[in-house]
């Protein structure tokens, strides 16, 4: 990783703040109200399920630890506690940091700081799964058979203590070396599980490197983030849940539903165009999903098909039904099965009245009359909601990138052609290995997707220009 710690950058993100009308932070009276529910939240109905030996996996520096589970193997199959922080515990409903929130709509991350969702007096203290608290949330339970399968789940809202704080890696070299106590080494085994199941039914995670904004030492810089397998196996947990919790609103007759339509045959047989051109074998009987996990993403035409798939994960939204009327589509394709976002309520506004839908089905009565109120607006919330916090990741990493290379214009450098415009095959996508750059590059031939490439850097400058680049 190269790093940067220029002025320029440091402008370039005030700016961006800026330009999309972002908070600086949060207005008194919200954190009037904020500094009164930390104490004295809502507590009622909570029954104590302290005694359950809980844990965090997040990146080493995250303080806003939305989930926590508790892992058990029973006589016929497994048991997974997951305690969901209890925003609803602090929040009024019609309030002032209720508004805000619904202002907000999601926790925004900046290479030098974030735009909380709530206030970290809540995200990332009274709210917030930390070890060693006590901390109100609504807690699953969900059983699953010995192949993985849900045979039943429930949640309850309790009182839990989180034991340990633990990240990625850390856990990925406990359970490599058979140190980790069961309810941690468990991970895997119902990970694994999860993972065929996600077979069975057609769905499909996609392993693509990712570009992440790291800090050290004060300066910023880019490197690809490899995730290890304990990443999938936490992220299947989540994905548990949602499945879960969209199950129960659909029993119940009301929910919300986070959806993706089936990609549009146009869309496959692109795909399969591209599988051609980047020497990707795809056998006709071979379904996308079994061609996606045969793949290396570490080998670079397997990245850029990997990045070409997500073209058919475009279309994601959020549907509101009521009296039992499912939307259409109501399935997420990717996900091969009903599914709700109900896992990150300090860091995405949805997961609240998600959650409250299901603690009031699991208990047998109707949602509360403020959740009722606010299903219809939320699916363009969140969409709005959503498109700020892409466009913050997107135009980050855009300035980081011109901030690493603005000394390095007319250098050459190594990369793959990752993607090609459909309508002009001369213009495209390059990864670039070091440093880890995916920028425009821009050619007066057609590029040749997923193939190697000499390339010139021909501009950058932090809030001025993002990277571009050009064949040599």
């Amino acid at each position: 990783m190269t790093g940067t710690d220029g002025t320029p950058l440091r402008a370039a993100l005030r700016a961006l703040r800026t330009e999309l009308g972002l908070p600086a932070g949060f207005p008194p009276a919200v954190l009037a109200e904020a500094g009164d529910a930390v104490r004295s939240p809502d507590l009622s109905g909570n029954q104590d399920a302290t005694d359950l030996p809980f844990l965090t996996i997040d990146p080493p520096g995250s303080r806003d630890l939305d989930q926590a589970m508790c892992l058990e193997r029973r006589p016929h199959g497994f048991r997974v506690h997951y305690a969901i922080a209890d925003v609803a515990a602090f929040v009024r409903p019609g309030g002032a940091l209720d508004g805000e929130a619904h202002q907000r709509v999601t926790t925004l991350y900046f290479p030098d700081g974030k735009v909380p969702l709530h206030p970290p007096v809540l995200s990332e203290g009274a709210a917030s799964l930390l070890p060693g608290e006590t901390r109100p949330a609504a807690l699953w339970r969900i059983d699953l058979d010995t192949e993985g399968r849900t045979v039943a789940a429930e949640v309850r809202r309790a009182l839990v203590r989180s034991r340990a704080k633990l990240d990625y890696r850390g856990v990925q070299r406990q359970i490599d070396a058979g140190t980790a106590e069961e309810p941690l080494a468990l991970l895997r085994d119902i990970g694994l599980l999860r993972e065929q199941q996600e077979i069975a039914r057609g769905g499909i995670s996609l392993d693509v490197p990712e570009q992440e904004i790291v800090e050290r030492d004060g300066a910023y810089g880019l490197d690809y983030r490899a995730p290890v397998p304990a990443d999938g196996w936490n992220a299947q947990i989540s994905l548990l849940t949602g499945m879960a919790a969209a199950g129960i609103m659909r029993d119940s007759g009301t929910g919300i539903l986070r959806t993706l339509p089936v990609a549009p045959d146009g869309a496959v047989a692109r795909l399969r165009r591209s599988a051609e051109a980047l020497h990707i074998d795809w056998p006709h009987h071979v379904p996308y999903a079994g061609v996606v996990r045969s793949l290396d993403p570490t080998r670079g035409n397997h990245a850029a098909f990997l990045q070409e798939c997500t073209t058919l994960l475009r279309g994601a939204g959020y549907s509101v039904f009521e009296h039992g009327d499912l939307p259409t589509p109501a399935v997420h394709a990717a996900v091969a099965e009903l599914y709700t976002h109900c896992t990150a309520p300090l860091r995405r506004l949805v997961d609240r009245y998600a959650a409250e839908l299901c603690l009031a089905a699991t208990a047998g009565r109707e949602p509360p009359e403020w959740v009722l109120q606010a299903l219809p607006g939320l699916p363009e919330e969140m969409a709005e909601g959503t498109r700020r916090a892409n466009t913050v990741e997107r135009e980050c990493v855009d300035l980081v990138e011109a901030a690493l290379v603005a000394d390095r214009v007319g250098e050459v450098f190594d990369g793959y052609v990752i993607d090609v415009k459909d309508n002009d095959p001369t213009v495209g996508t390059v990864h670039i290995e070091d440093p880890a750059i995916v920028a425009r590059v821009e050619a007066a031939a057609p590029l040749p997707l997923g193939e190697r490439l000499r390339v010139r850097l021909t501009r950058a400058a932090p809030g001025t220009s993002k990277a571009l680049f050009a064949p040599v």
